[in-house]
C-alpha cells in the first residue's frame, strides 16, 4: 500500500519525464558506436535513482525506470543479513545509509575486512526480520535531498527484481568477508536460481570464477570490477594495476570490466582533462567490454566540463576515438538523454524550437565575463545573441562589462583600491566604478572569472581565470558583424546617476555606436536594447527594428492586465528571473507561476535569467542538472528565450531531436513537473510554505523621465550640485550588509586573485 501511494503521488512527475516506448525507434536514425558490439552504450543505475532518493529504495527504483531510456539497467549491490537474505545496500555497513545507529546506539562493531580495520553497525550482525521491521533508509550524501530520510524501508533483492527492471545487475563487494563469517554469495544466487538476474560483477576474481558454469547456464554476464590501482584483489594478492596488465587473462572468466571513470580519463592535479588512456582499446581489443563508474551530477569534477554532467558522459561515449560500453550512475536520466538525444551532435545541427540562446556576458562560465575570449567561445558554441552591458570611463568611453564596479571580475583592487568610493545610488557597498577611471586605466587591469558560488567552494575554470581582455562597445559590434551572430543584446544601466552625476551619457553613447555599426539601418541581425528603466526603453522607441527588453530584477508571482498593458508601451520583451516562473524553496521547485502566459496574452516575449550549471543552483526537481532545467523553462514554461553563462549547454540541449516533443522517439528531454517531488515526502518532513511573490504591480513599471546629461565643468564652475536621481522602478532591492567594509573586499579581490 505504502509503495502504491508513493508510486501514484510521483505519477504527475514521472508521466512528465517518462520515455516513449521503444515501438517508436524506426523513426530514429540509427546511430554508430565505437563500442565493443557497436550496439549503444548501457545505461547502469546504482541503487535506482540512487542521486535522489535513499539507494535501492522503492521510489529510487521506479523513478529511474520511469525516468530513463527504455533499456535500462538496475543496479543492486549485494549485502547479506546474519540470516543469509540479500539486500540491496551500498555497503557492508549499515550506518552511513540507514537509522540503524539510533536504533542501537551501542552495537557497534569492529571487523577486518580486506585486510582493513572497519568499525560500525554490520548488515550481518541482524537478522533480515529485525532490519525490515525497524531501520529505514536515509540518503548519504549530503548535496542530496534529506527531506525523505528515514520514511522508506530497506530493499531485498527480490524487491527490486519484482520492479521488473529492463537488466538487473548484482553487484558482489564482499564474497571473501561474507564467506569468513559462513555466509555465501554463491549459495544465495543458486538459491535464486539466477533468474531476472543479467549481470553479476565483483571485485574478486575467485568468486567469478565459483559461479561461471552457474552464470553460463543461466546466460548471465559476469564483469571483474577493478578498484582503485593500489588495491590488493583478494583471491591473487595481486594490485589491480598489475591484473590490468594482463586482460586476456580476464577474459577466460568475465565478458567485460568494470573500472573507476579515471582509469580511462584520468585528471591532473588541477582538476583538467589529461590525455585518455588505452584501456578502452587494450580491452575491447581484448574482447572485453568496459564499463566505468562514478557518475553522478552533484559531485565536482573536471574543469573541461563546465559543471555540465552530460558533457562528461559524452566525453566517455562519443569523443571520435572509443566508447565505453556503459555508465553506472546515481542520475540514469541525465545518462539516458546524454547517450540517446545529445551524442553524435556533429556540425551546425538546427536547433529545434524558436527559443533564443542569448548570453550573459557571454560564456562567462568559462572566461572572465565581457572580455574578447568569452564572446569568441560563446559564437563558437552557437549562441544566438551575444549580450554587452554597456559601461563608462571617465572619459566616455562605452565598454562591455556585467557592472559598474569592478572591485570582483578584475585586478583594480590590487591598484586602485584607493579610488574605492560609495555610491548608494548604484550598491550599498563600496567599489571602485569604470565612471572613475579612464579607459587606460581599466585596461590596466587584468580580467578576473566570476562565480557566483565562490564561496562554497566552486571554481571556474581557474587556468583561464584572468584570461582575455575587456572590448569596448564599438569593438563589440565589430566583432558581432564579422562573426554573423543572430542578433546582439545591448544591457543600459544607471542612466540617470550616469548622467546627472557624472556628466556621462550612455545613452546617447549607445545610440552613436550602433548608427557607426549601420545595425539601426538592417534588419539581419536582431538587435535587442534591455534595461530595468522604462524611460531609458522609451529613448529607442523611434528605431522600429529595435527589440526593447524590460529587465524586472525582483521576484514576482503574475503580472495582471494593467502591468502587462504598462510594459507594452515600453517593451517588446521582458527579461525575467527564473523564480518568477517556477517558485523555489529549500531547493524544490514549488509551484509554477501564469507569468509568461500573461505577457503572451499582449504579445511579448519572455526572457528568463540567469541560466547557471552549477548543481547547487539547480532544483532537486531537475536532477541537479542543467538540461532538466532548460527543458521545464522551454519546452514546460515556453520561454522565447534563456540568458546563461553556458550557452553550450542550452545550444546542445535545442539541437537535440529529444528537445522537441512533438517527435515520436523513444526518449525526450521533458520538463519536471514542479511540486511532485516535494509531495512524495511526507507532510511532517516538508518545509513549510512560503508566501507567493507578489503580483507585478502597473505603478512599479513607470520610470521618471531621464534627466539631461550635466555639463560638470560648467556645474563646478558656479558650486553647483545636481540632484539624486530616483532609482529606477525594475530594480531589485539589495540586501548586503550595508557596513561591509573596504578591507573585506580587498580580502576577497586578493583571494580570486591567488
Amino acid at each position: 500500500m505504502l509503495r502504491f501511494i508513493i508510486f501514484f503521488s510521483l505519477f504527475i512527475h514521472l508521466c512528465v519525464a517518462a520515455p516513449k516506448t521503444p515501438a517508436s525507434a524506426a523513426a530514429v536514425p540509427t546511430k554508430k558506436w565505437l563500442t565493443l558490439n557497436g550496439q549503444e552504450p548501457a545505461v547502469v543505475a546504482r541503487g535506482g535513482f540512487s542521486g535522489l532518493f535513499p539507494e535501492s529504495s522503492a521510489p529510487a527504483n521506479d523513478m529511474a525506470i520511469s525516468t530513463s531510456s527504455p533499456g535500462l539497467t538496475m543496479l543492486c549491490n549485494l549485502q547479506m543479513t546474519k540470516d543469509g537474505v540479500g539486500l540491496c545496500l551500498s555497503d557492508i555497513r549499515l550506518d552511513n545509509a540507514t537509522t540503524i545507529s539510533s536504533l542501537f546506539p551501542k552495537a557497534q562493531k569492529t571487523y577486518k575486512v580486506n585486510g582493513q580495520d572497519l568499525k560500525g553497525w554490520f548488515v550481518l550482525d541482524y537478522d533480515a526480520d529485525t532490519i525490515f521491521s525497524n531501520v529505514s533508509l536515509v540518503q548519504n550524501i549530503f548535496s542530496r535531498p534529506s527531506i525523505f530520510d528515514g520514511q522508506m524501508p530497506v530493499s531485498a533483492v527480490e524487491d527490486v527484481l519484482g520492479t521488473k527492471p529492463p537488466k538487473f545487475w548484482l553487484s558482489v563487494q564482499y564474497d571473501a568477508f561474507y564467506m569468513e563469517h559462513k555466509l555465501s554469495a554463491a549459495e544465495y544466487l543458486r538459491s535464486l536460481r539466477f533468474r531476472g538476474i543479467n549481470v553479476i560483477s565483483s571485485p574478486e576474481i575467485g568468486f567469478l570464477k565459483s559461479i561461471g558454469m552457474d552464470a553460463g547456464r543461466a546466460k548471465t554476464k559476469l564483469i571483474f570490477e577493478f578498484k582503485e590501482p593500489e588495491a590488493i584483489e583478494p583471491t591473487t594478492n595481486k594490485k589491480y594495476s598489475e591484473l590490468q596488465q594482463n586482460l586476456a587473462a580476464i577474459k577466460a572468466f568475465a565478458s567485460g570490466v568494470l573500472v573507476p571513470k579515471d582509469y580511462i580519463w584520468p585528471l591532473d592535479s588541477a582538476n583538467y582533462l589529461k590525455p585518455a588512456t588505452t584501456f578502452v582499446a587494450d580491452a575491447h581489443k581484448a574482447g572485453l567490454e568496459v564499463y566505468a563508474s562514478g557518475f553522478a551530477n552533484d559531485m565536482r569534477t573536471s574543469f573541461n566540463y563546465s559543471y555540465d554532467p552530460s558533457a562528461e558522459y559524452l566525453q566517455f561515449v562519443d569523443n571520435g576515438q572509443f566508447s565505453v560500453d556503459g555508465v553506472i550512475t546515481d542520475f540514469p536520466p541525465t545518462a539516458s538523454q546524454s547517450i540517446t538525444c545529445l551524442s553524435h551532435q556533429k556540425g551546425n545541427l538546427p536547433k529545434a524550437g524558436h527559443a533564443l540562446v542569448i548570453t550573459h556576458n557571454g560564456a562567462s562560465g568559462d572566461y572572465p565575463g565581457c572580455t574578447d575570449l568569452a564572446y569568441q567561445k560563446a559564437v563558437d558554441e552557437g549562441a544566438d545573441v551575444i549580450d554587452c552591458s554597456v559601461q563608462m570611463s571617465k572619459d566616455g568611453i562605452a565598454f562591455c562589462h556585467d557592472a559598474a564596479d569592478l572591485t570582483a571580475s578584475t585586478t583594480a583592487m590590487t591598484t586602485f583600491m584607493s579610488r574605492a568610493t560609495s555610491v548608494p545610488e548604484i550598491q550599498p557597498t563600496n567599489g571602485i566604478f569604470s565612471f572613475d577611471l579612464t579607459w587606460a586605466e581599466i585596461q590596466s587591469v587584468k580580467p578576473q572569472i566570476e562565480s557566483p558560488f565562490t564561496a562554497t567552494g566552486f571554481q571556474r575554470n581557474p587556468a583561464n581565470k584572468n584570461a582575455g581582455k575587456f572590448i569596448t562597445l564599438a569593438e563589440f559590434l565589430d566583432f558581432s558583424k564579422a562573426k554573423a551572430v543572430a542578433g546582439v543584446l545591448i544591457n543600459i544601466e544607471n542612466a540617470a546617476y550616469l548622467a546627472s552625476k557624472k556628466g556621462l551619457g550612455v545613452v546617447d553613447a549607445v545610440k552613436s555606436a550602433l548608427a557607426k555599426s549601420t545595425l539601426d539601418k538592417q534588419s539581419t541581425q536582431k538587435v535587442l536594447i534591455q534595461s530595468d528603466d522604462t524611460s531609458v526603453l522609451a529613448s529607442f522607441e523611434a528605431v522600429p527594428p529595435y527589440t526593447r527588453v524590460l529587465s524586472i530584477e525582483k521576484e514576482i508571482g503574475g503580472a495582471p492586465k494593467p502591468s502587462v498593458d504598462e510594459i507594452k508601451k515600453y517593451a517588446d520583451a521582458v527579461n525575467l528571473m527564473r523564480t518568477s516562473l517556477v517558485t523555489v524553496s529549500q531547493s524544490f521547485a514549488t509551484g509554477k507561476t501564469n507569468v509568461v502566459e500573461e505577457m503572451h496574452k499582449a504579445n511579448i516575449s519572455v526572457y528568463v535569467s540567469v541560466l547557471r550549471n552549477e548543481y547547487i543552483s539547480i532544483a532537486f526537481d531537475y536532477f541537479s542538472d542543467p538540461t532538466v532545467e532548460l527543458a521545464t523553462f522551454i519546452a514546460g514554461s515556453g520561454v522565447d528565450g534563456v540568458i546563461t553563462e553556458f550557452p553550450a549547454t542550452a545550444t546542445r540541449y535545442l539541437r537535440s531531436p529529444c528537445s522537441d516533443l512533438n517527435k515520436d522517439q523513444p526518449y525526450a528531454i521533458l520538463p519536471a513537473e514542479a511540486g511532485a517531488l516535494l509531495s512524495v515526502a511526507d507532510k511532517e518532513a516538508q518545509p513549510p510554505a512560503s508566501a507567493p511573490n507578489p503580483p507585478l504591480d502597473a505603478k512599479d513599471v513607470i520610470d521618471p523621465p531621464l534627466p539631461p546629461v550635466a555639463n560638470l565643468a560648467a556645474s563646478n564652475a558656479t558650486g553647483g550640485a545636481q540632484p539624486h536621481p530616483p532609482p529606477p522602478s525594475g530594480t531589485v532591492s539589495i540586501t548586503a550588509n550595508l557596513g561591509l567594509s573596504l578591507l573585506a573586499m580587498l580580502a576577497l579581490g586578493v583571494l580570486c586573485v591567488a
